[in-house]
This record gives C-alpha cells, structure tokens and sequence, in this order.
C-alpha cells in the first residue's frame, strides 16, 4: 500500500481533478462529511471560505490511498484507512470528502480533509507527514494482509532507500506535457555522464530542445520542450543537490533564465504551432484571424461602455438626489493658472516656491479690488442718504 498526501490550496482546481472521468473510468463521490453542501465543489468550496479567517494559504490537506492492481479494498476496509490515517494527522473530525477512482482496472481513493481547527481558527500542523503515512500504510498492509511495500522512512530493516516515487504533481505534469520521469530521467543522467561542467550540460540539453532555468528554490532546474519543470539531482541517478552544485560551479544562477520566463521561451512555439494548424484546418486567413481579434476586444468594450454609462448614471442620480433634498449643486473648481505654473515646475521644491511667488503676487490684487468694492459701496450708500 502507498499513501501520499500534501498540503494544497484551489478548491476548483481540486475539484477539477477528483471528478475527472477523460483519466479515469470511473469518479465517484463516496463521503461529503462535516460540511453543508450536496456536492463536492460546493463542499470544497465551503471549506476555503472557512479558511478565509486565517492565516494559511493551504487549508486542504490532500491524500490518497493506493494499492496494488491486484489489490482491492472493501468498502468497510477503505473507511477504516481513511479513519486511520486521519487520525495519524491530526486530521480526526474535520470535514472531508472522499473520492474513489478507477483506472485501468485499479482503485484508489482520494480524500481532502479542511485544516482549519474552528476553535483556534488555526492551520493543523501538517509537519512529518511523510513518516505518519508510512506508520499507517505497514500497520495496513499486516492487518488487510497486502503486499509489503519498502517505504524510504519506516521499517527500513537495513535496507537500501528506495529510489523516490514521482510526486502527485509530478505524476499531473507527466500527463500534461506526455513526457514520463523515466524519460526525463534518462535524457538527464545521459547528459550528466557526458558532460564534465556546467556549460557543456547547458549545450548539450539546449541541443535536446531543452533550457538550463534558475529554479525558484533550487539552483538548478531543466526546463523541457513542452514547458515542463524537472529538479536536476532527482532526474540524475547517483548524483545529489551537492554533486550538481559543485559541477554546475562555472555558472552562475543570476545569468539564467527564471522559470516562469523559460517556460513560456519554451511553450512559445508550441503555441504558434498550434495557432497555425487551427488556421491551417480552419482555413483561416489573415482577415479572418483580425476579425476574430474584433470579436474577443468587443466583449471588452462592452465592458468599458457599460461602466461610462453606469458613471454617468451614478451622477445623475447624485444630481437628482441633490435636488430632491434641496441641496445646490457644488460647481466643478477649474485648475487656477496659478496651480498649473506651479505643476510646470520640475521639482517638488520648485512647485512650491513657483506656488508661493504667485500667490503673494495676486493676493494684493485681490486685496486692492476688495477695498475698491468697499469704496463703491460707501458711496451708493452715502447718495441714499
């Protein structure tokens, strides 16, 4: 038996995943527990917004049970799993959904428990995870009488470390990009056993149509045709992080490309490609693909018009309200001469002397008209009398 699991965030995107049946023959929901909804989106959902108090980033932990293809759990023998592995976690009577798949003939299920204790409004712990799945999987195995499966944590007995199994994640990419980790794997160590330094890695991977990338938290990654993302000491057999770093000494991480850059360098002429065979089956020309620019720009100016007329909207209603309340309508204040000198100045420093200079030149102007008005009015006054 292998259990696997991780902390994750993205209801949708787990939901997206747990009923997908193009992968699966089969996808069925089993348990929706602790929560109010009647579906597993729903469900999903109801728990990340649970988690909208808190401080983590991944309220869901993650995981699966498998077992061998001739072997098959009962229903009663799965639930009593997924009991004790939650229990293992820390995991006991949170809410969780359960999803068992089918594929090929072997079962396996899925079961995405909320992190979040309601009464600390706290993430749970998710430390050591990888040693708790495998003290229950060896419990299992002996109870349900399965096969033993030599684990890299637990019960090693002397033995040699298994090598690592591909991670969810990794197994997700393989079917996305069509490229295995047993290719990436040999593709990889057969250039590491060619090679003596870090640039003729670099020439001979970038002859495979494959980038060198400053990865994101490690030193080193390999970027594949496809805008797949590969560690360099787990696609290598015999070498560690240590080994490449010594190799790879004659570059430096600062002068490659990012991840996010090398892969869209990378998936940038498969999606030309793609573009021109959809012209090409389509029979689409260079008038048609400018119309069909139009037509994805016009949903967007529908937009922008419809928030001008809702602005527009909002200020006659304001206007109205005004009015119906008695209120005059403020005039809108036009920019002085004054204030636009001022902003024509290049500094900071200079906007303010220029502001001040011409305010202390029209403030006695102001003043001498003001005692003019006064004059006048003494004199209609004076004539009245």
């Amino acid at each position: 038996m292998i259990i696997k699991g991780t902390s994750c965030a993205g209801a949708s995107r787990l939901a997206t995943h747990l009923t997908r049946t193009d992968t699966n023959e089969r996808a069925e929901v089993k348990e929706l527990r602790g929560v109010v909804a009647e579906d597993l989106l729903g469900a999903l959902r109801e728990m990340e917004a649970v988690a909208a108090g808190t401080r983590t980033s991944k309220p869901f932990y993650h995981g699966s049970i498998n077992t061998k293809d001739n072997e098959r759990l009962s229903d009663e023998q799965r639930m009593q799993a997924i009991d004790r592995l939650e229990e293992k976690l820390g995991l006991t009577g949170q809410a969780r959904v359960v999803v068992v798949h089918e594929k090929e003939g072997r079962e396996h299920c899925h079961i995405v428990w909320s992190r979040i204790d309601l009464d600390r409004m706290a993430a749970i712990s998710d430390s050591h995870n990888y040693r708790k799945h495998e003290e229950v999987a060896r419990a299992l195995e002996k109870e349900f009488g399965l096969e033993r499966v030599q684990g890299a944590h637990v019960e090693r007995e002397g033995k040699k470390r298994p090598d690592r199994t591909p991670s969810h994640r990794e197994m997700l990419q393989a079917e996305r990009t069509g490229l295995t980790t047993q290719h990436a794997k040999a593709l990889l160590t057969g250039i590491w056993l060619t090679t003596n330094n870090g640039k003729e890695f670099q020439a001979a991977l970038a002859e495979k149509g494959w980038m060198l990338a400053r990865g994101d938290r490690r030193d080193f990654v390999a970027i594949d045709r496809n805008g797949g993302v590969h560690s360099i000491a787990r696609r290598i057999d015999g070498a560690k992080a240590a080994d490449v770093r010594q190799r790879f000494a004659d570059l430096d991480p600062r002068d490659l490309q990012s991840v996010a850059e090398a892969k869209q360098i990378q998936r940038g002429p498969r999606e030309q490609h793609k573009e021109k065979a959809r012209d090409r089956d389509g029979m689409v020309t260079p008038r048609g693909r400018e119309a069909r620019a139009n037509a994805a720009e016009q949903p967007r100016e529908r937009g922008r018009a419809v928030r001008s007329a809702g602005g527009v909207a909002s200020k006659i209603g304001g206007s109205v309200f005004s009015a119906l309340m008695g209120e005059k309508p403020v005039p809108k204040v036009k920019e002085s001469d004054v204030v636009k000198r001022a902003k024509d100045a290049a500094t900071p420093s200079q906007r303010r002397q220029e502001l001040m200079r011409q305010l202390s030149r029209e403030v006695p102007q102001e003043t001498e008209r003001d005692a003019e008005y006064e004059i006048d009015k003494g004199r209609e006054r004076r004539r009245g009398q």
